[in-house]
């Protein structure tokens, strides 16, 4: 008996090892099968969104969750699917099942909120985009969410949200926000115009009241200019800003600052530097008074000066207006030097006399330049445009897309 007992104890340790090992294998037989299973169905459905087949790939990638449902990667994938697709319904539900999961990582649910936003934003829902990007903030999506809260702003025409984001975003070192500052501040301002039009109120900056509505938008359009100096909006806004106010010499005198900016962009401002002299020299003031006559000077001379920086035909338009005899040499040189039709038809209103002994050169040749576009054949299938007429489209290689005609015929 004691040696029956004595064998049963030295089997026992064997047997326990034998039925570990056994079952040891058993799990690592399922592991390995479920492991078979999922990347099986991940990997066709990556395939199929390869071929651009998202009808297929998403019921793969739904294959795959249902068979591991803990798969955090595959969740995010199908979701972002769903999104591209339009389905933002079925994106949402998604990525609130993974907020809902106790085991999600930090890292995860910041990931998950920060998708559930975009399905928000896409969808129009920006209430609740807005409510989800901004519990982003402190987390490793905070930039992101700024950026997306400040795209979301201006989307709404939000200008004050818009601006303070902007702020933020400058504030944090992620690059700078000074120009679309200033163009936040500059429609801040405009609408500050909107409400003085409505309310009929008139001041000049001396002696505005510091609350009306004219006086916010002076203020903010300072701010504008504070905040990015090389921006032309908060200039050009600033001139108008002046003029309204029936200051015509100090409106010149700030639109003179664009010739200190890129490009001069005096031409913008070029129609209402001449309706502002028109305005000021009206009937009752009458023909040849000092002031008038000093106002046009000073018109002509800042003109002048944005041509002599950069040629424009809307400048030089500009100043035929208000010296009519001086501008047919001028405009008759700037068509030679840029040939276009708007250059032709500005130098065929001139009076006859001043562009017939120049003959009709310069006009033939800005309309040869300018039909050039036009007397090509254009692809139906992708646009693709050529000088002579194909069978077979170079560019997309369809048979018979050109139409008979040429761009112009059409």
């Amino acid at each position: 008996m004691t040696e029956l007992n004595l064998t049963w104890l030295l089997l026992l340790p064997a047997l326990g090892f034998a039925v570990g090992w056994l079952a040891s294998r058993l799990d690592l037989r399922q592991v390995r099968a479920e492991e078979r299973h999922s990347p099986r169905a991940y990997y066709k459905g990556l395939n199929l969104l390869l071929n651009e087949q998202q009808d297929k790939a998403i019921d793969a990638f739904i294959e795959a969750v249902q068979n591991d449902p803990d798969t955090t990667e595959l969740h995010f994938a199908l979701g972002n699917l769903f999104r591209r697709r339009g389905e933002f319904e079925r994106s949402v539900r998604v990525h609130q099942h993974l907020l809902s999961r106790a085991d999600l990582s930090a890292a995860d649910r910041d990931r998950a909120q920060y998708a559930l936003a975009q399905d928000y934003a896409k969808a129009g829902l920006f209430d609740r985009a807005e409510a989800a990007y901004r519990a982003l903030e402190g987390s490793a999506f905070s930039t992101e969410a700024r950026r997306a809260l400040l795209d979301l702003y201006e989307r709404s025409r939000d200008w004050k949200q818009a601006h303070e984001m902007a702020s933020k975003l400058e504030a944090s070192g992620t690059g700078s926000y000074a120009a679309r500052m200033a163009h936040h501040l500059c429609e801040q301002a405009q609408e500050r115009w909107l409400e003085a039009q409505a309310g009929a109120a008139t001041a000049t900056p001396a002696c505005a009241d510091e609350g009306s509505p004219q006086q916010q938008a002076w203020t903010l359009l300072q701010q504008a200019h504070t905040a990015a100096p090389m921006a032309a909006r908060p200039v050009v806004m600033q001139g108008q800003w002046l003029a309204r106010q029936g200051q015509p010499a100090q409106a010149l005198a700030t639109w003179a600052g664009l010739l200190r900016l890129p490009q001069a962009p005096v031409a913008l401002v070029a129609d209402e530097i001449v309706q502002l002299v028109q305005t000021a020299n009206g009937p009752e003031q009458g023909r040849g008074h000092a002031s008038d006559t000093l106002l046009i000077e000073q018109s002509l001379h800042l003109l002048r000066q944005a041509y002599a920086a950069q040629e424009s035909l809307v400048v030089l338009q500009a100043i035929n207006a208000l010296a009519p005899g001086q501008a047919g040499p001028a405009l008759q040189a700037h068509l030679e030097r840029q040939p276009s039709l708007s250059a032709a038809a500005a130098v065929l209103k001139l009076p006859p006399e001043q562009w017939l002994a120049q003959g009709l050169s310069p006009v033939q040749k800005a309309l040869e330049h300018s039909a050039k576009p036009l007397q090509r054949y254009r692809c139906a299938a992708c646009g693709f445009e050529a000088q002579r007429y194909f069978w077979q489209c170079p560019g997309c290689l369809s048979w018979d897309s050109y139409p008979p005609q040429r761009i112009e015929d059409q």
